[in-house]
């Protein structure tokens, strides 16, 4: 199963109305196809209802801690965009360029 999937199902155990898992890795420098290291999420939830950023993230990474480096797992870089249903506009930001890809 690719990183991507396994990210999706662990973000599906926050039963989001809207999540999006976008692999950013082609975008970053020793990219190779087929690498999956950078991922962009946008994930809309009730969980985040009431909540801070700094909190929706810990939410975020609590549910996805065992595929990020910094727990031993392949995952690089995670990008988060978490919103409540309320604040969901329907569009998140882009993300900046990576200053080691190939120009």
């Amino acid at each position: 199963m690719s990183l991507q999937q396994q990210l999706i199902e662990q973000l599906n155990t926050l039963s989001p109305h809207h999540l999006e898992v976008i692999n950013e890795s082609a975008g970053h420098g020793g990219y190779y196809p087929g690498k999956e290291s950078h991922f962009k999420v946008i994930v809309v939830s009730d969980a985040f209802d009431g909540l801070r950023l700094v909190q929706k993230h810990q939410k975020v990474y609590s549910c996805t801690q065992s595929l990020l480096a910094a727990h031993g797992g392949p995952i690089h870089a995670l990008a988060i965009h978490a919103y409540s249903k309320e604040q969901w506009k329907g569009i998140a930001p882009s993300s900046p360029e990576c200053a080691h890809a190939k120009k």
